[in-house]
């Protein structure tokens, strides 16, 4: 069971020594930037050889080429903020040790995410299984960008262990990513013709901070919970505000607008 990890980087310099040591147990590490502009790849080549530049034209693109990269017969899809525990490296290796005729074609396992300075426990947050160690000779990338994930067309086992997640180190990164995901989504949404009323948008984003902090005990986080669950509603809300956005204003309009008046106003005081 040849296992290869697969990172799929951009200036991620500070991040990318944690990762590549805590998955020093594969069998080679593929390391894929976008043009970093910082030292990101100068220390990829501390751990591993197998590095390539990849022009950055979206996610799934990214990483269907990063899997092509791979040699192994499996791949662990691991990001440069993300961890592999000792316990969920020891589930890992004890794979090797099955018949290979009776794994499935795909692994899950629970991400812990680490936020405001403390582990999320709730909130929608964890357990947050992710599909990371799959076949890759069954394996094909779908969703709705830029939340697109690995899948597999067989069965599908859950791994004992955690992968730790290091997200932004403050609420001004988050926000950032947050208006570039909804941004992303909003595009997707208005491509394929999807749309809400002004009530829909009103009302959806109340029923996911109520799903996030109610349902899913997003209270038992402290202020991080709320933080998290008004942050949630919030981009829900932004990403159809976005598309509402495409469909009915024509900025290059409105300023053409705007200069037309301008220029007739010294007429008018006559």
């Amino acid at each position: 069971m040849k296992i290869s990890v697969k990172i799929n980087v951009y200036n991620e310099e500070d991040n990318l020594p944690a990762a590549c040591e805590s998955a020093a147990w594969a069998d080679e590490i593929v390391i894929v930037d976008s043009d970093s502009t910082d030292r990101t790849v100068e220390v990829a080549r501390r751990y591993t050889d197998r590095i390539a530049n990849r022009e950055f034209r979206g996610y799934k693109d990214k990483h269907e080429y990063s899997d092509s990269l791979t040699t192994g017969d499996w791949i662990f899809w691991l990001d440069a903020d993300e961890r592999v525990t000792p316990g969920l490296r020891e589930s890992i290796e004890s794979l090797r040790k099955r018949d290979p005729a009776s794994l499935p074609d795909g692994f899950r396992l629970a991400r812990r995410t680490r936020y405001l300075g403390r582990w999320i426990n709730h909130s929608s947050w964890y357990p947050d299984y992710q599909m990371r160690l799959y076949r890759k000779s069954a394996s094909y990338w779908d969703g709705v960008s830029p939340h697109e994930t690995a899948r597999v067309r067989g069965r599908v086992e859950t791994l004992e262990g955690e992968l730790l997640h290091y997200t932004k180190r403050n609420l001004a990164e988050y926000q950032e990513v947050m208006n570039s995901y909804t941004s992303l989504a909003a595009e997707y949404l208005h491509n394929r013709g999807k749309r809400l009323s002004g009530a829909g948008m009103l009302l959806v984003p109340l029923g996911v901070f109520f799903r996030t902090y109610v349902l899913k005990q997003g209270f038992r986080d402290g202020v991080p919970g709320l933080i998290i669950s008004l942050s949630t509603a919030y981009s829900v809300f932004l990403k159809y505000a976005k598309v509402w956005e495409k469909e009915n204003v024509d900025y290059p309009q409105e300023r053409r607008i705007a200069c037309d008046k301008s220029s007739a106003a010294p007429d008018s005081l006559h």
